[in-house]
């Protein structure tokens, strides 16, 4: 019933941008927490960045100080901010939301950096 979509994924450049989008739909209520993970071709599913209702924030050291989280709860959204992208971030990203203390997951969108 919960469905996760994101956008903005692309080919860039190392060293340029990229804003992910996630927006979710659904029978949601009472979000715990948001965030963004990502999985590379034959390699497992990594944390990326994550969101609390409080507003804390969690980051995987690989991406702390180039990426940015930031969502809105009663919007049922969620953005990643990457800059200084690197090739090693070449991956799908995956939005991810806890509700009722289960997760869910978006599609995924895939983000190749490559000159």
């Amino acid at each position: 019933q919960v469905q996760l979509v994101e956008s903005g994924g692309g080919l860039v450049q190392p060293g340029g941008s990229l804003r992910l989008s996630c927006a979710a739909s659904g029978n949601i209520f009472a979000i715990n927490g948001m965030g963004w993970y990502r999985q590379a071709p034959g390699k497992g599913r990594e944390m990326v960045a994550r969101i609390f209702s409080a507003g804390n924030t969690l980051y995987a050291d690989s991406v702390k100080g180039r990426f940015t989280i930031s969502g809105i709860y009663a919007k049922n959204t969620v953005w990643l901010q990457m800059n200084s992208l690197k090739p090693e971030d070449t991956a799908v990203y995956y939005c991810q939301m806890t509700l009722a203390g289960s997760d869910y997951w978006g599609q995924g969108t895939q983000v190749t950096v490559s000159s």
